[in-house]
């Protein structure tokens, strides 16, 4: 949400979601499926990054913070120079590699996203820690128990 204010900041058009849209669609396609791909990718690093955070023995926004550029610097060291030279976009995208501009707003994006990410994680897992149970019994196959169903003593009184 905040992309479009650091792109006038950073005086940058690097993109996230242009750059992933791209490599798969053209046009009116490529942003939201772009969108979509930066969506889900944000999340699966917060599942990962939930498992592994409460082994880091730093305040939550420090760790979350140190998780998100670490993923920053090994994702841009490792695939800037790929994406120039093999990107299906590469002819509209702003080169990456050397590009001291785009590569401190990607910095400034995954800490932000890191510090609220670290706190979320510190939040919930003050709540106690314990795994989330529905308030409904229910059965694996998702469809409840026949019990749950069939209510011994009748059906409950309504009382006007």
């Amino acid at each position: 949400m905040q992309q479009p204010l650091d792109k006038l900041l950073f005086a940058s058009p690097y993109d996230h979601v242009e750059l992933l849209g791209c490599a798969f669609a053209r046009g009116r396609r490529a942003y939201p499926l772009g969108l979509a791909l930066h969506l889900s990718g944000g999340a699966a690093f917060g599942a990962l990054y939930a498992r592994g955070a409460p082994a880091l023995p730093l305040p939550p926004a420090a760790r979350g913070m140190l998780a998100a550029l670490g993923e920053h610097l090994l994702s841009w060291t490792a695939l800037a120079r790929l994406c120039d030279r093999l990107h299906p976009a590469r002819e509209v995208l702003p080169p990456l590699s050397g590009n001291h501009r785009a590569f401190a707003q990607a910095l400034w994006r995954h800490a932000l996203f890191g510090v609220v990410l670290g706190l979320l994680e510190g939040r919930l897992n003050a709540l106690g820690g314990k795994p989330y149970e529905a308030a409904m019994d229910y059965s694996r196959n998702g469809h409840g128990h026949l019990e749950g169903v069939l209510a011994v003593g009748g059906a409950p009184r309504r009382d006007r």
